[in-house]
């Protein structure tokens, strides 16, 4: 075992990696009822999921814990990015700075998990906004906090989407598309993936997580941190349209989301209520709108 691996003084951590590799066993039933399982032992590869801590500061405030999520990790900038577009946190300065957390009484195994986030101003929210004190979320969960729906619509929204968005023809062929662009997903199987396509089905940039809203927010960190526009034609999710989805893709200015499983009933309201295209239950013969 390496002395990073057991946490010794001045051991350096060694930054995780998408996969890990692990040992199995898989058990396949013999060719009749009643004979043995055949058994093969062999190495396999899991998805990695850690947690990640994202510490924001501005100036004359001091760095704090404002999210922990579980993530996988890699890219973990463009999720902290994207994570603070989403919440409506940066002002019209943007973001002046985002690095690894160098506090020295983090353990080596912390290095690599903790993210400070800097705004170039206080954040554009309101006092009493769900994330001005502790929250902490699964790679399941992307709203805590809200005791009410309204509470819960009360979103920040960013620019419409005034261009074209995809057809139903183009719908259908984008799950496909986005599967071709998941490296870690065909090694391990147990990952979700983001993607930002043009309304010609073009794909423009892609992310993995084990998350699915970690995926888009490192799809509209990354646009962020290139200074490019978050938003665009098309938001395309490997998994349902859960309203926490719904709320990233609405507010970084998407014109479309579209997804391989179905929408919730508030994922559904927020969309109509916002404007954005909503499409779900998507595969090559297949596609619902929710209009």
């Amino acid at each position: 075992m390496s002395g990073a691996a057991r946490g010794l003084p001045g051991a350096r951590a060694r930054r995780p990696g998408p996969t890990v590799r692990t040992r199995v066993e898989e058990h396949r039933a013999g060719p009749d009822g009643d004979a043995p399982d055949e058994v093969r032992r062999h190495e396999d590869r899991l998805v990695t999921e850690e947690p990640l801590e994202i510490r924001l500061a501005w100036p004359g405030a001091e760095a704090h814990r404002a999210w922990v999520t579980m993530r996988t990790p890699g890219h973990d900038f463009e999720l902290a990015a994207g994570w603070a577009v989403h919440e409506g946190l940066p002002g019209p300065a943007g973001i002046a700075g985002i690095a690894y957390c160098t506090d020295v009484d983090l353990a080596p195994e912390q290095e690599f998990n903790v993210v400070t986030l800097t705004l170039a101003e206080p954040p554009a929210r309101p006092p009493g906004h769900r994330h001005d004190a502790l929250s902490a979320g699964s790679s399941a969960c992307g709203v805590c906090g809200a005791d009410s729906v309204s509470a819960v619509l009360d979103i920040a929204r960013g620019a419409r989407w005034e261009g074209a968005t995809p057809t139903a023809d183009v719908v259908r062929r984008l799950p496909d598309l986005l599967r071709e662009r998941q490296p870690v997903f065909a090694r391990t199987g147990g990952i979700h993936a983001a993607g930002l396509f043009t309304a010609d089905g073009e794909a423009v940039l892609v992310r993995e997580d084990v998350g699915r809203h970690n995926a888009v927010d490192k799809v509209s960190g990354a646009r962020a941190m290139a200074g490019e526009r978050p938003g665009g034609a098309c938001l395309v999710v490997s998994g349902r349209a859960g309203f926490e989805l719904v709320q990233k893709a609405v507010t970084a200015g998407f014109g479309s989301l579209v997804s391989v499983g179905a929408p919730t009933s508030l994922s559904a309201q927020l969309a109509a209520q916002s404007g954005l295209e909503l499409w779900g239950f998507t595969s090559p013969r297949r596609t619902v709108r929710y209009v």
